[in-house]
């Protein structure tokens, strides 16, 4: 009998950590879906001739010191892309 409580137990265990990892899951995948229109306008902004040009004028100086440009980075907003495509394949997702 004790063997059979430390079994349900165990059990109990695994199914509410399913439970809190399958509605995390939930969660997470709905905000996935709420970016996907901004992720694809990302990546046709990404090495467009508008990008390029906000590109030149902030390393010429023109933009304000206080604006955020880090999807003027290079590598941030490629690795934001790369990151979202692995993403893709890791859910076995085709990217339309």
């Amino acid at each position: 009998m004790e063997a059979d409580i430390k079994r349900i137990r165990d059990m109990e265990t695994r199914m509410n950590m399913a439970l809190k990892v399958i509605r995390a899951m939930d969660s997470a995948l709905n905000a996935f879906e709420l970016v996907q229109g901004d992720i694809r306008l990302l990546d046709e902004y990404y090495g467009s001739d508008e990008w390029k040009a906000d590109f030149a004028a902030d390393e010429a100086g023109l933009l304000p010191e206080d604006l955020k440009r880090g999807v003027l980075s290079e590598d941030g907003l490629y690795n934001l892309l790369e990151d979202y495509r692995y993403l893709l394949r890791k859910l076995n997702i085709q990217n339309d």
